[in-house]
Parts: structure tokens; C-alpha cells; sequence
């Protein structure tokens, strides 16, 4: 049984008017084999709390733990954090030209596991892994994310999910950009990962479509730089029916979170 525990995490990002404090005081605790989805409306730092546990450089720790079975990941490098068992599914994954998909999974899981996989089985489970999610054999030879649609570029993240094996994976807004059938295979490749291992997943969104592919343990209300409140599957079924008016005290969202460069 693992455990990742965030104690009272207020996080800062300089602007031109100086610091500003984001997160301000996030309590949150994820077990293995547990699904917690966070859900607020845009800016109340959900994507900055993904960004922080993975070590995000524009975002700086003012105070508080992220604890990973009791090791504290924010004195760890980035790569440090992905060797401990974390991962990060990126809202906006980025295109890396002139760098293979084949190459780029098999050098991340040759540095995530401490040794290269052996060739042929490796093959075997990354065909495997994409016919999973169905993505073209092809797409081992192209770029990464390079000229990828929105879902491609979300079905390869969860590519690396599957293949790189973390303790517990961060999921920012996989399901953003997504029509009904790409939800459905990139629900569909989550849950079978979670089904043959102990991860613990935290997913972030807006919205509840997600969720009636990924059926969450736990639900936490984030507004305004921390989790307001916490409950089941029962507390996404009310923000479906009325929104996080009794949150935020207005109808309307904030202006949507400012993203990483």
C-alpha cells in the first residue's frame, strides 16, 4: 500500500505584479487502488496543483508537503519524482519534433524502470498497449505529438501511463477536448491499467462526463486555491445538477487558470 499525502500546500507564480499566491493551503491524501477526482470551476488552481507535484519550475512551494510514502518529492528533481512513481498527465501535452514515439517511451521507461527494457518484449507490450487504445501502429514512428489531434495526443498520454507503470498518476483534464468516442478509449485504457495494478489516481476536471467511465472513490470540491469539501460519488452527481454555485456564491466561472509555459 502506497500513499501520496499533501499537507498544506500553498504554492506562489510570479506575475508582472509580483507574486501571487495560487494555492493556499491544499489537504488531500490518495491511497493506492483509489480514484479521487478534483473539480472546480476554471482558475481555482487545479492545474496548478498537478504542475506542483510533478515539479513544475514556474511554480514555487511556499509552504507544505507532498509526501510520497513518506519521502517529501518536492526536495526531488523532476525525474527524481517519475523514478518515486509519479506521473503526470499533461491538459496540453506538448510536441517534441524530431524525436520518435518508440524512442521517447522506450528511453522514459528505460529511466523510470533503472534498466532497458529487453527489446522483444518490449515491443510485444508497446503493441499491445496501442492496439489497447487503438492507435495506429504507425504512430510509433512519428514524432511525438507532432501534427496529433486533440484525442491522439490524449490517448498517447495515457500510453505512457500503461507502459511507464506509476505509483500514482495526476490526470489534468484528460478529458478536455475529447468527443464521446475518444473519452471512451481513454477511459477505457485508464481503467484497465488500474484493474492490473495498485495505482492511485487523482483526476482533475471540470466536468462530470468523465466520470461515468471513471468512477471516482472520492470527490473534492477546489475552489479558490483548496479543497472546500469532500465526498463520494454522490458530491459530482450535485455539481451535474447545479454547478458550484454553492462554492463559489456566483453562477459565473472565473476567468480560466493561467497555464504553463
Amino acid at each position: 500500500m502506497s500513499t501520496l499525502e499533501i499537507r498544506d500546500l500553498h504554492v506562489e507564480v510570479e506575475t508582472e505584479s509580483g507574486p501571487k499566491e495560487i494555492l493556499r493551503g491544499v489537504d488531500l491524501t490518495v491511497n493506492s487502488n483509489e480514484t479521487h477526482a478534483i473539480m472546480g470551476p476554471n482558475g481555482s488552481g487545479k492545474s496548478t496543483l498537478a504542475y506542483s507535484i510533478a515539479g513544475h519550475p514556474k511554480y514555487t512551494v511556499t509552504q507544505g508537503d507532498v509526501l510520497l510514502d513518506g519521502e517529501n518529492v518536492l526536495e526531488m528533481a523532476v525525474d527524481e519524482r517519475a523514478r518515486a512513481g509519479l506521473f503526470l498527465a499533461m491538459q496540453y501535452p506538448v510536441e517534441v519534433p524530431g524525436v520518435s514515439m518508440s524512442n521517447f517511451l522506450r528511453s522514459a521507461a528505460t529511466a523510470t524502470r533503472g534498466e532497458a527494457p529487453k527489446v522483444r518484449h518490449w515491443v510485444k507490450e508497446v503493441k499491445n498497449a496501442m492496439s489497447d487504445l487503438e492507435i495506429d501502429p504507425s504512430f510509433a514512428e512519428r514524432s511525438v505529438n507532432e501534427g496529433f489531434s486533440g484525442g491522439e495526443k490524449k490517448r498517447h498520454e495515457v500510453l505512457q501511463l500503461s507502459l511507464l507503470k506509476p505509483k500514482f498518476a495526476v490526470l489534468d483534464e484528460t478529458d478536455s477536448g475529447l468527443d464521446v468516442d475518444a473519452l471512451r478509449i481513454v477511459s477505457k485504457g485508464v481503467n484497465e491499467y488500474k484493474a492490473q495494478s495498485d495505482v492511485g489516481i487523482m483526476l482533475i476536471t471540470h466536468y462530470t462526463r468523465i466520470l461515468r467511465y471513471i468512477s471516482p472513490d472520492r470527490v473534492h470540491v477546489f475552489v479558490n486555491g483548496k479543497v472546500v469539501e469532500s465526498g463520494g460519488p454522490e458530491l459530482a452527481d450535485e455539481l451535474e445538477e447545479n454547478g458550484y454555485v454553492r462554492f463559489t456564491g456566483s453562477a459565473a466561472e472565473s476567468s480560466k487558470e493561467e497555464q504553463p509555459a
